[in-house]
Order: structure tokens, then C-alpha cells, then sequence
């Protein structure tokens, strides 16, 4: 008798996005057990699995890990697959605050460590094919941000300006990008100077606010890169 013969809801069609093998050998065997949660697809790319797809019945749901080989975007995988009306879930060893953030930002569930047990894991995988968020503590700080950016309150628009100009871009540049004026930016600098200041973060100059933008996962964290 199937999961589906015995009265039960078929199996959740379950599609895995991840470039190393041992990760996603390991990901199958947690789910072999389960019978209502399938395992149907596994690719490196979300090209690849949305390819292998094709037109069979949908996906229930995407494990998706953040750092793929092909270098894309996790915002940019995640709506290429909730176009195509999947839902993800993110499935990450990284600690990094950046990315974890901009796919928050692009509608994913929620976030799981590849680290947790394997309950956790089949719990938070069996919860996010049922459309469901997933509630975690990397979840909610990429939701609601760093508690210490609570603390220096910046507003939506001093985040934009301190991403731009932290990242690099001179308070000229940035001020046609936002579309305000240079005295305006540099006014907006003097006020993030000041709440930096306030919270016992102080950043008086660039490179400290670059600092401060990565702490805060505004901007990501510098990663080294193996030498050809």
C-alpha cells in the first residue's frame, strides 16, 4: 500500500539545489525515511533543476543553498524559482549575514543549518512544503536585522545611503543615485556618524562605516578567493 492508497495526502515533491555532493547524498538520506516528503530533483543550479523539471507536476518545495559554484545571487535563484511558483527554503552552512538577508528579501520561508540534527532538518523541510515559514534564530535575525542596528535606528533611507557609500561610491555619486542632494547625503553620513556614535559603534571615518555596514549585513563579508 503507498502513502497515498492508505487515505493520506501524496507525497510533497521535494526539489535540492546544492553543488556538493556529500551535502545533498546526505539531505536524501534524511528525507528516505519520511513517506510523505519525495525527493524528486537534484542539480547544482537553479537553471539545471528548473531544466530537469520541465513540465512534470510541481514542485512542493526547493532546498536551496546559498553559496553555489556558479556564482548567482540568492535573490535572483530565489524569484526565478517562486516565478515558477516554488517556494524555498534555504539550507546554508554559511555565517553570513549578507546573504542570508537578501534571500530573506526575496521571499523564502526560512532558513535552516546544514550543522542542526536531522529531526530539525525533516521538521523544517516537512514545514516548508506545507507552505508554511519556518521560524528560526537565523531567520529572525535576517528579518529584523542585527539587534545592534536596532539600537542605532537607522531609517530605510540612512540605509541606503550607507550601503552606497560604504561599498565605495563618493557622496557625489551617491547622491545622483538616490536622487537627493549632495548636502542632503552628507547630512544623512553626519547623522549614521552620530548614531553609530550614540549606540558605542563609532565609525568617523569610511572605512569604519564599511565596517559597521558589514557587521550589520548590509554589505557582505569580504571573502577570499583561492589563488589560480
Amino acid at each position: 500500500m503507498t502513502w497515498a492508497d492508505s487515505g493520506e495526502r501524496a507525497a510533497r515533491r521535494i526539489g535540492l539545489v546544492e553543488d556538493h555532493e556529500s551535502v545533498a547524498i546526505g539531505l536524501a538520506a534524511m528525507l528516505a525515511p519520511e513517506p510523505d516528503l519525495d525527493l524528486v530533483y537534484t542539480a547544482g543550479t537553479v537553471p539545471e533543476l528548473l531544466a530537469a523539471a520541465g513540465s512534470a507536476p510541481a514542485l512542493d518545495l526547493v532546498v536551496l543553498d546559498l553559496r553555489l559554484a556558479d556564482g548567482s545571487a540568492p535573490e535572483d535563484n530565489v524569484r526565478a524559482l517562486r516565478e515558477r511558483g516554488i517556494e524555498v527554503l534555504v539550507f546554508t552552512g554559511a555565517d553570513n549575514a549578507f546573504l542570508v538577508r537578501s534571500a530573506a528579501r526575496a521571499g523564502v520561508l526560512g532558513v535552516v543549518r546544514k550543522s542542526e540534527d536531522v529531526p530539525t532538518v525533516v521538521a523544517a523541510v516537512r514545514r516548508a512544503a506545507s507552505g508554511q515559514q519556518v521560524v528560526t534564530t537565523d531567520w529572525a535575525a535576517a528579518i529584523d536585522g542585527d539587534p545592534q542596528l536596532s539600537d542605532v535606528g537607522l531609517s530605510p533611507r540612512q540605509e541606503e545611503v550607507l550601503t552606497l557609500y560604504a561599498s565605495g561610491e563618493k557622496a557625489s555619486r551617491v547622491a545622483r543615485l538616490t536622487g537627493l542632494s549632495e548636502q542632503t547625503v552628507n547630512d544623512y553620513l553626519g547623522r549614521i556618524r552620530q548614531k553609530y556614535a550614540d549606540a558605542g559603534r563609532p565609525a568617523p571615518t569610511k572605512t569604519d562605516l564599511y565596517k559597521r555596514a558589514v557587521e550589520d549585513g548590509w554589505l557582505p563579508v569580504p571573502e577570499r578567493h583561492p589563488r589560480g
